[in-house]
């Protein structure tokens, strides 16, 4: 059997490989208006329970002390929180680090005015099928996730915070 040597043939099974791999992956994606998986984790001074924050608007951030976005992350997240808070907003950042110390001195030299809880194992990471740091998601009022965000640069806050606005402006 020889090998076809068509050009157009072998642009359209590249095309096709990638749409089945583009397909592939958004089935295996946590999507927007999906359920926001379970997280049920310690924190900084009490356990950190999703389901029992249902009835606000929750922007889930996962972040590593070896992150160089999570670290100018923060100060806009502390923002956020200051900003939206009395409106029923609530941040939960999570962080992945497999030693705690590291996430301590990290947040020694940045703090957060906002909810940190820790999963060493990485076990929420891999429900909320986080791809890179940070990731965030927002999750509304009702349990829902309203959008995702991998990454984060300075030119991200406007979009961010339009959406948190958005999903409080929900009822």
């Amino acid at each position: 059997m020889t090998p076809n040597r068509n050009p157009l043939t072998a642009v359209l099974r590249v095309a096709a490989l990638c749409l089945v791999t583009l397909s592939a992956a958004s089935a295996w994606s946590l999507e927007a208006g999906a359920p926001a998986p379970e997280l049920n984790l310690p924190g900084l001074k009490e356990g950190v329970n999703l389901a029992g924050l249902k009835g606000k608007v929750v922007y889930v951030d996962f972040w590593a002390s070896w992150c160089g976005p999570c670290k100018q992350s923060f100060p806009f997240m502390n923002e956020l929180q200051s900003k939206y808070g009395a409106q029923g907003f609530e941040i939960v950042a999570v962080n992945l680090d497999a030693k705690r110390d590291d996430a301590d001195k990290f947040l020694v030299e940045t703090p957060a005015r906002f909810t940190v809880a820790f999963d060493a194992k990485g076990e929420s990471a891999k429900r909320f099928e986080v791809k890179g740091m940070p990731s965030s998601y927002l999750i509304g009022r009702d349990g829902k996730v309203v959008a995702l965000h991998k990454g984060f640069k300075e030119e991200d806050r406007k979009s961010l915070d339009a959406g948190i606005a958005q999903a409080l402006a929900t009822k």
